[in-house]
C-alpha cells in the first residue's frame, strides 16, 4: 500500500501544471493530451486565448502601423452618403450666362467615391467655357498638405478637342490665383471618353498670380475651341488628394481595442469549428470522445497560431513596406481598383511570400497536433485521426479566409 502511494505521489509531482501546458505541448504534446484526458481544464485553453489576443494585437498593431490612407478634400464619408461633393450639385457651380448646368445620372464614372452622377456643362454655338467653383475650402495645398488635383473630363461635343485648357486656383477673390495651362495634357486625351487627369500642385508649370497655397477657395476650368460649336462637357471625380496619413496614429488605443476583439472571434470560431468538427468525425468513426478533454486539446493546440502571429510580427516589422491606400483602391471605378491593388500587393509581394510559407508549415504542424491529440482521445487509428485532424483544419482555414478573419 505504501509504495502504490509512493507511485501515486511521483506520479503526481511529474504532471505538468495546467499553466504551463501551453510550453509543454510544443516539445512534449503526447504528453500533454495525455494529462488533458485524465483532468482536462478549461482554463489550459483561456491561457493560450489570452497569448493569442496578445499575440495577434500586435501583429494587426505593427501591420496598421505601417499602413497610409489617401486623405481627400472634399471628404469622403460613406456613412453619410457623402462622396464627390463637387460634383453631386450644381449649387457649387458657376458659368457664364449661355451655359447650361445640370446633373447627369446616365453618365458618369463607375466607384463609390465618384457618387451617382456628374456635372454636365451645354452651351449653343459658342467657342469657349468657363467652369467655375466657388466658396469651398479653404484647402491647403502646401508642401505639408494636399499635393494633387485629380479630376475626370468626358468631352462629349464636339468630336474635335478643345485647342486650349486651363486651370485656375482661387484664393479669396479672382485677383489671386494660381494658373496651369493644361493644353497638353487636353490635347493627350479623348473625345467620348472619361479621361483621367493628376496634375501634381508642386508642378513647375503652376504660375503664381498673387494665390495662396494654404488657402485654396475655388478653382475654375477653361476651355476654347478654334470655332463656335456646339458644347457638351462632364465633369466628375474632383478632388485635392495626395495626403497619406496613418489611421492608427490618431486612436490607438481605439485600433488596438478593435483588434483585440477581433482577436478573440478568431480564436473562439477557431476552436469551436476544429473542436466541432473532429468530435462528430471520431464519433462517426467509432471513438468515444467527450467535449471537453477536446476542446481543451484544440485550444492548447491553437498555440501554433500563437507562435504564427509572433513570426509574423518580425516579418512585419523588417521586410513589410509601407502600404498606400490610394483614392482609387478605397472607391475607384473597377479597372482603377484593380491597378491599385496590383500595386499593393507588388509591395507586399515579399512579406506575403514568406508569410504564405509560414501558414503552411503552421497548419501542418496543428494538423499533426490534432492527430495526435485525436489518437491519445479514443485510440482509434492514426488514419483516422489524421483524417479528422485534416478535414477540420482546412474547414477551419477556408471559414476563416470566407469570413475575413
Amino acid at each position: 500500500m505504501e509504495n502504490e502511494h509512493a507511485t501515486v505521489s511521483a506520479e503526481e509531482v511529474k504532471r505538468t501544471p495546467f499553466y504551463l501546458q501551453f510550453i509543454k505541448v510544443l516539445y512534449s504534446p503526447y504528453k500533454v493530451f495525455r494529462e488533458v484526458a485524465e483532468e482536462p481544464r478549461y482554463i489550459a485553453a483561456m491561457i493560450v486565448l489570452v497569448l493569442f489576443v496578445v499575440s495577434s494585437t500586435l501583429f494587426g498593431y505593427i501591420v496598421l502601423s505601417k499602413s497610409y490612407v489617401e486623405e481627400t478634400f472634399p471628404k469622403v464619408d460613406p456613412l453619410a452618403g457623402q462622396y464627390d461633393a463637387w460634383t453631386e450639385n450644381i449649387t457649387f457651380w458657376s458659368s457664364s450666362p449661355n451655359v447650361n448646368i445640370s446633373l447627369d445620372y446616365s453618365d458618369h464614372v463607375n466607384g463609390s467615391y465618384y457618387g451617382d452622377r456628374s456635372i454636365k456643362f451645354c452651351a449653343n454655338s459658342s467657342q469657349s467655357l468657363f467652369l467655375k467653383l466657388s466658396d469651398v475650402g479653404p484647402v491647403n495645398c502646401s508642401e505639408q498638405a494636399f499635393k494633387s488635383l485629380s479630376f475626370k473630363i468626358k468631352f462629349v461635343n464636339p468630336t474635335t478637342l478643345p485647342s486650349a485648357a486651363s486651370i485656375y486656383l482661387y484664393s479669396g477673390d479672382a485677383s489671386k490665383y494660381l494658373y496651369y495651362n493644361l493644353t497638353e495634357k487636353i490635347l493627350s486625351s479623348s473625345t467620348g471618353l472619361w479621361n483621367n487627369f493628376t496634375i501634381p500642385l508642386s508642378d513647375s508649370l503652376w504660375e503664381n498670380h498673387g494665390g495662396d497655397r494654404h488657402t485654396i477657395t475655388g478653382l475654375a476650368f477653361v476651355f476654347n475651341w478654334p470655332e463656335k460649336v456646339d458644347i457638351k462637357v462632364l465633369v466628375d471625380g474632383i478632388y485635392f488628394r495626395g495626403l497619406f496619413e496613418n489611421q492608427v496614429s490618431k486612436d490607438p488605443t481605439g485600433y488596438i481595442s478593435i483588434i483585440s476583439v477581433f482577436g478573440i472571434f478568431q480564436y473562439l470560431i477557431q476552436l469551436f469549428i476544429i473542436a466541432g468538427i473532429v468530435f462528430v468525425l471520431l464519433n462517426a468513426f467509432g471513438g468515444k470522445i467527450s467535449w471537453k478533454p477536446l476542446a481543451v486539446c484544440v485550444g492548447l493546440i491553437l498555440i501554433t497560431f500563437f507562435v504564427q502571429n509572433i513570426i509574423n510580427s518580425v516579418l512585419a516589422s523588417q521586410a513589410l513596406d509601407k502600404l498606400y491606400y490610394t483614392l482609387e483602391y478605397l472607391g475607384g471605378s473597377a479597372s482603377e481598383k484593380a491597378a491599385a491593388t496590383a500595386e499593393l500587393n507588388e509591395r507586399a509581394l515579399f512579406f506575403s511570400m514568406i508569410a504564405n510559407y509560414v501558414q503552411i508549415a503552421v497548419l501542418a504542424w496543428a494538423t499533426l497536433l490534432c492527430t495526435m491529440a485525436n489518437r491519445v482521445l479514443t485510440g482509434i487509428s492514426w488514419t483516422k485521426s489524421a483524417v479528422s485532424s485534416v478535414i477540420a483544419l482546412l474547414a477551419a482555414y477556408m471559414i476563416r479566409l470566407f469570413i475575413g478573419l
